[in-house]
């Protein structure tokens, strides 16, 4: 079983106060069931073998999961908090609690197709995810109501492969959640295993990610980098990812610099 690369450093996300712009209460009941079903456990950790000990890539188990649900539901508070609507779950005629728990559930699904392979993994991850919806969504919604919500968290899914364009605000935050996973704890086991590539040197030298409120927009990322490396993190992953999100003009986001002990080919990048 493979260690997943959990961050050294606690990893930081805006954390709102106790006036939360989505209901909690069906939430709160999804993620106690998914946090505790062995099947997802499962895959979860399997999900690593192929990415990390065959592939020498960055973490996407366990550690990867917890971070990106973290932050899609960070980030759907805050532009909930800005007006921002979401279409997904209100065009299926669903409830607006839905709309935290198919973020809520696609994150925790998007990658389970790693365990096929790295390569088309977003593809890989439908039937896998479908079949453990199936027995997840009856817990908690009618015959109609699970066959519009596992629509939504499958096509969020999908999207967030950057070749697939989300028709979803729910799907949105799904894409750019995944990005925001660039911290430098991401990449070390394959660091540690002599992993030299661009996407493990380039997250060593991201140090912290934060989301809060933005002055002009509902959401500003702020990203800290000791090196000249991270800005392949931010100008080619995560720019991607926002790119056709739908969340372009929702998302602030400012990367700089922090090292002090060096020369610096890059102050600041901002998007």
């Amino acid at each position: 079983m493979s260690d997943s690369a959990a961050a050294e450093e606690p990893y930081h996300v805006y954390t709102p106060d106790d006036d939360h712009h989505f209901p909690d209460g069906k939430l709160n009941r999804v993620l106690e069931f998914v946090e505790t079903d062995e099947e997802i456990e499962a895959y979860l950790e399997a999900q690593n073998i192929n990415a990390v000990d065959r592939m020498r890539y960055n973490d996407h188990g366990t550690k990867h999961i917890e971070i990106v649900r973290n932050r899609a539901l960070c980030l759907y508070d805050l532009l909930k908090a800005g007006d921002v609507d979401f279409n997904g779950a209100r065009q299926q005629g669903l409830d607006e609690e839905d709309e935290a728990v198919i973020i809520a559930l696609a994150a925790t699904l998007h990658d389970v197709g790693h365990v096929v392979h790295r390569d088309s993994h977003a593809y890989y991850s439908i039937p896998l995810a479908a079949d453990i919806l199936e027995r997840i969504l009856p817990e908690f919604y009618d015959v109609a109501d699970r066959v519009r919500m596992k629509g939504e968290i499958l096509h969020a899914i999908l999207c967030h492969h950057t070749a697939e364009t989300p028709l979803t605000t729910e799907a949105g935050v799904i894409r750019v959640a995944d990005a925001l996973d660039m911290e430098s704890g991401r990449s070390r086991i394959p660091y540690e295993h002599g992993g030299r590539g661009i996407n493990t040197l380039s997250s060593q030298a991201i140090k912290r990610v934060s989301l809060q409120p933005g002055d002009t927009t509902p959401v500003m990322v702020e990203i800290a980098m000791t090196n000249a490396a991270g800005v392949y993190q931010v100008d080619n992953l995560l720019k991607a990812k926002l790119e056709d999100s739908g969340l372009e003009e929702e998302i602030r986001i400012v990367a700089v610099n922090t090292n002090e002990n060096h020369e610096r080919l890059v102050e600041r990048i901002e998007l």
